[in-house]
């Protein structure tokens, strides 16, 4: 039996139409381009064609984007950026936040800032009311992801914003998990930055963008060499970039056909485990309007338990360790207790997952709980 893979949020493969665009500019079409001559101007070409496709995935201008090294470089500029040389005040970060947001912003604490934590509800979701109640007169930067990449989680992003822009306060979204499972419009939802991460949409890895919006400042993090509206010092990766922007428009073409697929499967996977299974708890699929290819489930034995019997299949489970893992902290965040989370999984379906896949996932998991004494 081959390796069924269930773990696309964490990562996923360069579509090969991607690879195949790649390929030159590791070789033969090497200038960079900023140079003069004719060879460079055609790779600023492609570069720039790259941009165009991207603000087309994310619904903005192609001058609004910024390309980074990835999701977290787009992060730490985004909220680094955004208050440097200004005096010390206050940031609200929700409890779900990825590591580089919450890290970005924690680093600041030794400039003088004050962090507050936005607490979320049981599905992982921030209220706008409560983030309306925590704006103080000094709030520089308010962050909230789009969607959660544990329980799916979608937040009111929209709502968030409107609360932050009447009280003059920026807002930072973190949307890597988004795109490639659901259509994202970022002047629709009115945020001030957002990231973007390539080898979350099938695009190369050390790929990604910062939106910003018309009129927005930043200022750079990193210096040197300047590029990118002067905001990323340094040459630019040429293959990633002109990689991420074929995979923007696969994304951008066929959306909608991804959002259709992604929701029959994960009912039928849902469908499958609440049927195979007793006494499961699901947090994603039927109890969270949210991404459509995930499925947060509780089952009746410790997830350890499973996965080292379920050993074709590759699906996330909580680490140990300290600081806790992502998946540690958003669940407790939820308030799960600690004996609840040692029994969850979370499977994220893919563009190449199958229905045979989803159905021998449901089986490999239901032996794995009865060979574990269910």
């Amino acid at each position: 039996m081959s390796i069924i893979y269930l773990d696309f949020n964490r990562t996923t493969p360069t579509a090969p139409s991607v690879l195949e665009a790649m390929q030159p500019y590791w070789g033969h079409h090497f200038y960079l381009p900023n140079q003069q001559h004719p060879l460079a101007r055609a790779i600023n070409e492609s570069l720039e064609q790259a941009r165009e496709a991207v603000s087309l995935m994310v619904g903005c201008d192609a001058f609004e984007l910024v390309f980074t090294g990835g999701g977290t470089e787009a992060n730490n500029l985004a909220i680094l950026g955004a208050v440097q040389g200004e005096p010390p005040g206050h940031i609200l970060v929700s409890a779900v936040e990825h590591e580089s947001v919450l890290l970005a912003a924690e680093s600041l604490v030794r400039q003088g800032w004050q962090l507050e934590e936005l607490p979320c509800n049981s599905i992982g979701q921030v209220d706008p009311e409560m983030v309306a109640q925590r704006l103080r007169e000094d709030t520089a930067l308010v962050c909230v992801q789009l969607a959660n990449p544990v329980i799916g989680t979608i937040q009111p992003i929209r709502k968030i914003a409107d609360v932050c822009h009447k009280r003059g306060v920026r807002l930072h979204c973190d949307a890597t998990q988004a795109f490639g499972k659901v259509a994202v419009d970022a002047v629709a939802l009115g945020v001030d930055t957002m990231s973007i991460s390539g080898h979350k949409f099938y695009g190369p890895r050390g790929s990604g963008a910062l939106y910003l919006r018309a009129g927005v400042k930043l200022s750079p993090i990193a210096h040197g060499e300047s590029r990118e509206m002067g905001l990323r010092p340094g040459p630019e990766n040429i293959p990633a970039w002109v990689g991420m922007g074929v995979a923007a428009s696969l994304v951008a073409r066929c959306i909608d056909e991804v959002e259709a697929t992604f929701h029959e499967l994960q009912e039928r996977l849902v469908n499958g485990i609440d049927s195979s299974l007793s006494g499961v708890v699901f947090m994603g699929g039927r109890d969270v309007l949210g991404l459509p290819n995930t499925v947060c489930v509780e089952l009746p034995v410790p997830a350890v338990q499973v996965q080292e019997t379920a050993r074709d299949l590759v699906v996330r489970s909580p680490e140990s360790g300290q600081p806790p893992c992502e998946m540690t902290r958003v669940l407790s965040a939820t308030g799960r207790t600690p004996a609840q989370i040692a029994r969850t999984l979370q499977i994220s379906l893919g563009w190449t997952t199958s229905r045979e896949q989803i159905d021998r996932a449901v089986e490999l998991l239901a032996e794995a709980c009865e060979s574990a004494g269910f």
